[in-house]
């Protein structure tokens, strides 16, 4: 019996049946005590074989199925009066708890409602499932019924009083998804969604992470895929600098920069919190990996940045520094000038004394026939860029992008914001259209620019169709469940000062270039009176030294002829 029982044992411990959490456990556990168990039968009848004792075959057949058995009793037994415990908390709970419709009976579904029902304190109680596979209808997950398909949500959220949808289906085409949202949001409740597979399998979050439906689900297009394979030649064992580091831009770009394992990453920013936050982010993920170098500098100051670049010496600077903010640069155009203009001019002068190989300008959809100082700047820094290029043996180049989700001061978390205070939501004008992009989208077109660069390009992305602002709105509200214009206010305030009703993405001279990425276009350099250029930026210097304001727009018009100050008019 001793030596039975020290045989059983021995495979217990060995195909690992005591480290199991069986709160955990499944199938992987139950086929771990058959094995240990059948393994141990075995070897004991082959051991008291070879002791000459004789022992029925029949004993050993008995004993092992009442060993499988009892074991697994045991474990099921606990499994079953911890589930009812945690029915129970779930019913003490279900007044207090929203009713949860999940969308979805796969394995993503599974994952979700399990999490809901181990997690009482979340408050969220599934009540039905749906899916399109016919053959799941009428059956149960997790006891929850599997009601009907996506086309009867709305039927199913009335007849069970649905507070919540949960969208669980994480291997999903962007269009289908778009049409499962479009038909949630109707029904006025709750909608969140489990994050897409790409954002899993990019380690982002994982399977379980609820998340509120974002706006860039219902982007009017496929998220833009870019061919990045040529990265790691051009950034692996280099110095990479990016200015505005700690921005939206600017800390994506570090995070995708840091996979290619530069040599060092140097990380510059004016503003030390935001540094501070990446600089945190990069060290817990890359650890000893990265040598990580921060650096709370201005782009501005001409003596600091030729102190940087003479210790650093980077091979390749992501300029993404900028003052960005439209009514803010209105009120404050020299500031504007002083550090979009002359802080660009400044990292473009010490990257071609320095001898960087490749400089990247982070460029805006606004620097084309801008209507407003901060686009005007931005279109004078491409003409800084492209000028450097044609003495420079840096690869000087400008990547042209629309308006960013999720971005500091973009309007969705404004939008989000005003939601959340009970309104109203705020649109300068009902026609006012916008190009959006993806905050990854906008790094991976920087990133690939720089990879395709031979030096003057202004790389565009096809953004697709333009989206008004007031149907972002629309949408934002219905998809935090409430009905606008009757829960949530919608208010047209009127254009602020330099606002357009839509932006170009190209110039009407610069026409248009293929590339071997049919997503990227190449704008065509407009030639420049270098001679004329260089003085009219002196006379500019000199105006934003002195904080002459009233100075500025005349002659950011004359170094920009495509800037005009005008009234938009709606026809």
């Amino acid at each position: 019996m001793f030596i039975y029982a020290g045989i059983n044992v021995g495979f217990l411990l060995y195909f690992r049946c005591y480290d199991s959490l069986w709160k955990c456990g499944g199938e992987k556990e139950v086929s771990n005590i058959f094995l240990a168990c059948f393994c141990a039968a075995v070897t004991s009848l082959l051991v008291m074989a070879g002791l000459d004792y004789n022992m029925e075959v029949v004993f050993y057949v008995v004993n092992l199925l009442m060993v499988i058995v009892g074991m697994t009793s045991i474990r099921v037994t606990y499994r079953a009066m911890r589930r009812v415990v945690m029915q129970m908390k779930i019913n003490q709970n279900a007044s207090n708890s929203s009713r949860v419709l999940i969308v979805g009976a796969g394995v993503a579904g599974n994952m979700i409602m399990r999490e809901l029902f181990e997690n009482p304190e979340l408050k969220k109680l599934p009540v039905a499932v749906i899916d399109d596979d016919r053959g799941k209808l009428g059956k149960y997950v997790f006891g929850v019924p599997v009601l009907g398909t996506t086309k009867d949500i709305d039927k199913i959220v009335k007849e069970e009083n649905i507070d919540e949808i949960i969208i669980c289906i994480a291997n999903i085409e962007p269009k289908r998804k778009r049409e499962i949202i479009d038909i949630c949001k109707n029904t006025n409740t709750k909608l969140k969604t489990i994050p897409g597979i790409y954002e899993i399998i990019d380690g982002k979050v994982n399977v379980t992470k609820i998340r509120d439906v974002q706006i860039e689900d219902l982007l009017g297009r496929e998220t833009v895929k870019m061919n990045l394979n040529d990265m790691d030649s051009i950034i692996n064992d280099k110095v990479v600098m990016v200015t505005g580091g700690g921005g939206s831009i600017g800390s994506e770009l570090c995070r995708q920069i840091a996979k290619y394992n530069p040599r060092q990453l140097i990380i510059l920013d004016i503003y030390e919190n935001n540094a501070y936050e990446i600089q945190q982010e990069l060290i817990r993920h890359y650890h000893k990996n990265l040598d990580l170098k921060v650096l709370i500098a201005s782009v501005r100051d001409e003596h600091k940045m030729e102190k940087i670049f003479e210790q650093y010496k980077p091979e390749i600077v992501f300029h993404a520094a900028a003052h960005k903010h439209v009514p803010l640069m209105e009120d404050s155009p020299c500031e504007a000038i002083k550090n979009n203009v002359f802080g660009t001019q400044n990292v473009v002068n010490l990257s071609d004394k320095y001898n960087v190989k490749k400089f990247v300008l982070i460029s805006t959809d606004k620097a084309v026939n801008p209507t407003n100082i901060m686009g005007a700047t931005k279109r004078c820094c491409e003409m800084i860029v492209q000028t450097k290029n044609k003495t420079s043996k840096t690869e000087f180049v400008a990547v042209r992008f629309g308006n960013v989700l999720g971005s500091n001061g973009s309007v969705v978390p404004l939008f989000k914001k005003q939601i959340e205070e009970g309104g109203p939501v705020t649109v300068t004008h009902e026609e006012v259209t916008r190009f959006f992009m993806t905050i990854p989208e906008a790094v991976s077109l920087v990133l690939q620019a720089s990879a395709m660069a031979k030096g003057g390009e202004i790389f565009v992305l096809d953004m697709g169709e333009p989206v008004k602002i007031i149907d972002l709105a629309r949408n934002l509200i219905k998809l935090s469940g409430f009905e606008p214009n009757v829960d949530i206010k919608i208010e047209v305030t009127g254009l602020r000062p330099g606002e357009k009703l839509y932006e170009e993405v190209l110039m009407d001279e610069e026409g248009l270039q293929k590339t071997s990425n049919n997503q990227i276009r190449i704008g065509r350099p407009i030639e420049i009176d270098e001679a004329e250029f260089k003085k009219e930026l002196n006379i500019l210097k000199r105006v934003a030294d002195n904080d002459q304001d009233e100075k500025v727009d005349l002659i950011m018009k004359s170094i920009v002829p495509t800037y005009v100050r005008r009234e938009e008019v709606v026809v």
